[in-house]
């Protein structure tokens, strides 16, 4: 009995090793990936606020009373979805007549809106441009229907899973994600009255305060941690786990473009050389509209001009059908451009490539909860802050439990290293928010017609957060954390009348037409500022309080 003890003991202190070690090198980089995540539930209402020029359009939406998503005025106006594709045709063979693939947008999903076109370009990077929805000539920059350039939410979805650092920062989140696995799992074993803990929390008892909040926090989202770290690595598996698609298609450039197109364009037809002028899209549409039961949100050409060019229609998801089912997919209906013959009709909620494609999408749909409406995503939403809270409260345990030592695991060295943790933890814990409130302040303070702004956008993101950085390895710990606290307090509770002083669009104008993804930002950063605000105030209160005797020996 004794030895099983030793032995239980000596296995869960080694756990508690590896908990220790392993969460902390990762916890700063987890934080920024649970918080990016979790504000990227909500990446739509963001992207409404950081393109306030939809407001004008959504209210005209509103005059015209309701319409089926993606479809746009009546036959016989300017801007009926016909005239739109003929527009967008006459664009894309006047500008981008080598591309070899045209995406048209007649209409947004409330079926207003500019018509939007999108194609490849030479260095096969995703481009765009915007068109006047009753002339087809292309929205100027300084244009008053315009919309300024933005990343918008989707600046979040993008650092969340790669850092905007492509593939090299897949994998680094890759790697992360399995780092928290082992993170938990050894937690898990560690603590081993866990679920008692979950309801026990001492406050204002320092480090056992800490650590009750870390406990409490973690218990509570454990199964959603597990969840998200899991179905993350599987959305991405192909990339982590290579071996299959490169034994089958091979490993040169060319090999591996086959591959990228059998996953995500199957089906997709080589071209023939042999020219055949594109046929008026709006035939194709209608049929894509009727086979797949859904309104039309875009019209793809693979190879426009070419005698093999497809014609691809895909729907729109209404919001009842994101509430009721896993896949996210929309209809798709393909066709032969040259005989109109139909190639492939995939139902909404369907995927090509058989049950494992299936499984892969349903399990990508669980992580970022595009099922379920607002209820999951306020859902996930709260389950990810909790996260967040865990990683930050597990940084800062770490330091609470060290403070003052002179000696620990890096010898003479340990207290340096332990002031450049606390730097640390202050950079991602009060500086990362710092950088996400200061990307929408730049959205607002940036003129509309910047060149290149949308990456001006993460230019200041990026430079908010290394600033916090420099600022918290210079200043005093205590210092930093309440300067810091303090900025982050008054960037999130001014965001509002930021808003109001730029837009002309209060919120108690937007409360009135019922805009609430523009509320919820607002109201969102408020709370998030009081939050700060309250931080702040208990280091102040830290700060005033007398030290306590020094205990006799």
């Amino acid at each position: 009995m004794t030895t099983g003890r030793m032995a239980e003991g000596t296995f869960r202190q080694a756990m508690a090793w590896l908990h220790t070690w392993c969460g902390l090198w990762i916890s700063w980089l987890l934080f920024a990936v649970f918080l990016t995540g979790t504000l990227a539930v909500f990446d739509e209402p963001i992207t409404h606020w950081m393109s306030p020029e939809h407001r004008a359009e959504e209210a005209a939406a509103e005059a015209r009373g309701p319409q089926r998503p993606g479809q746009p005025e009546g036959p016989g106006s300017t801007s009926d979805r016909a005239q739109r594709l003929d527009w967008a045709v006459a664009y894309m063979a006047r500008h981008h007549p080598s591309a070899s693939m045209w995406e048209l947008w007649p209409a947004d999903a409330k079926g207003g809106g500019a018509l939007t076109v999108y194609w490849f370009d030479d260095k096969q990077q995703y481009a765009s441009a915007r068109l006047d929805p009753a002339s087809g000539r292309p929205l100027a920059a300084d244009s008053p229907d315009a919309h300024r350039a933005t990343s918008g939410g989707h600046h979040f979805v993008d650092f969340h899973y790669q850092l905007h650092a492509g593939s090299l920062g897949l994998w680094i989140v890759g790697i992360a994600a399995m780092a928290m696995l082992v993170a938990l799992v050894s937690g898990v074993i560690t603590h081993k009255r866990i679920f008692k803990d979950f309801f026990t929390f001492r406050p204002r008892k320092g480090q056992r305060s800490w650590l009750d909040a870390h406990n409490a926090v973690g218990v509570l989202t454990l199964p959603f941690q597990f969840m998200i770290a899991y179905t993350g690595l599987v959305i991405s598996g192909l990339t982590f786990m290579p071996a299959a698609g490169l034994l089958h298609f091979g490993t040169d450039s060319a090999s591996r473009q086959q591959l990228l197109t059998a996953l995500n364009n199957p089906g997709k037809p080589a071209p023939s050389g042999t020219a055949l002028p594109l046929p008026s899209l709006e035939p194709f549409a209608a049929r894509g509209e009727r086979l797949i039961g859904q309104p039309v949100r875009a019209v793809v050409i693979d190879h426009p001009g070419d005698a093999a060019a497809r014609i691809a229609v895909y729907g729109w998801n209404s919001e009842e059908e994101t509430r009721r089912r896993l896949s996210p997919t929309t209809g798709m209906a393909s066709f032969e451009a040259a005989s109109g013959r139909t190639l492939e009709v995939r139902q909404p909620g369907g995927v090509d490539g058989g049950t494992a494609s299936l499984a892969q999408s349903v399990l990508g749909s669980l992580h970022m909860a595009s099922y379920g409406g607002w209820t999951l995503k306020w859902l996930y939403f709260l389950a990810g802050m909790a996260g967040t809270a865990m990683m930050a409260t597990g940084a800062i345990l770490f330091m609470v439990k060290r403070r003052g030592r002179h000696a620990g695991a890096f010898g003479a060295a340990s207290s340096r290293v332990h002031g450049l943790i606390e730097s640390l933890n202050i950079a991602a814990i009060a500086g990362l928010p710092i950088a996400c409130i200061g990307f929408l302040w730049a959205n607002r303070l940036l003129p509309v017609a910047l060149d290149q702004r949308a990456a001006w956008e993460l230019r200041v993101f990026f430079g908010l957060w290394l600033i916090a950085l420099a600022h918290a390895l210079l200043r005093p710990r205590f210092q930093a954390w309440r300067e810091q606290l303090g900025a982050l307090a008054a960037l999130c509770l001014l965001l509002p009348a930021l808003d109001g002083l730029t837009t002309g669009d209060w919120p108690s104008a937007q409360l009135r037409r019922g805009d609430w993804e523009s509320l919820g930002v607002a109201a969102g950063a408020l709370i998030l500022g009081a939050g700060a605000a309250l931080a702040l105030r208990g280091l102040h209160r830290r700060g005033r309080a007398p030290a306590p005797p020094r205990a006799e020996p």
